[in-house]
């Protein structure tokens, strides 16, 4: 059997991510190509308990090393029980943010090393990387003006303008580092663009 094809979808606060998985997940179904949607932190039952942790406003602070050791925690949870399993049955995997989103926030964000990350990474995934990875990428002035929008306020969320200059400041230097995986799209432009701009990234898996 074919393996499937494993597609993760980054971005900072308020670029569409969300609009545009919805979007993602109709276009496979309309080519008949079985997909399992995802996300990171989360997708299992324990995953999510961390996500949970991971997402609280509540009093007990969470360390940089807790935050990113937690993080992988539920990686491995993922990959175990959804991510390879449906990868080996022919499924492609469409998943809400992965390890580039680590790099970016925990790495950038928090300033932590990128040696550690490197390390887990290794330890966790083994070899498994996306097949393509799309950027949703926009000022960061932008996207925070439409994620304050939103009634409930994360962890993350409520970080200051510098921590999220600094994320996408490492999302574009993974970009750099990876352009034949990291495929950067304009976020601060009219919907019906940016779709077509994630379709013309995607017309090389469907070959």
């Amino acid at each position: 059997m074919t393996r499937g094809k494993f597609i993760t979808l980054e971005g900072g606060e308020g670029v569409g991510k969300s609009t545009n998985l919805i979007f993602l997940r109709e276009v496979f179904e309309q080519r008949k190509i079985p997909v399992t949607v995802a996300r990171e932190p989360g997708g299992t039952q324990m995953a999510e308990q961390l996500r949970h942790l991971l997402l609280d406003t509540g009093k007990e602070a969470i360390g940089k090393k807790t935050e990113l050791l937690l993080m992988f925690a539920a990686r491995a949870q993922h990959i175990k029980h959804v991510i390879e399993p449906a990868l080996a049955k022919g499924q492609w995997v469409l998943c809400d943010r992965f390890t580039d989103s680590t790099y970016a926030y925990q790495g950038g964000g928090r300033n932590m090393k990128t040696a550690n990350i490197e390390w887990l990474e290794r330890f966790v995934q083994g070899n498994l990387k996306p097949d393509l990875t799309i950027l949703l990428d926009a000022p960061v002035e932008t996207g925070m003006k439409r994620a304050r929008k939103r009634i409930f306020t994360d962890r993350f969320e409520s970080e200051q303008i510098s921590f999220f200059e600094r994320v996408r400041e490492a999302y574009l230097f993974l970009a750099e580092a990876n352009p034949d995986r990291i495929k950067v799209i304009r976020a601060d432009r009219p919907l019906s663009d940016v779709q077509d701009a994630i379709i013309e990234a995607l017309i090389p898996l469907f070959a």
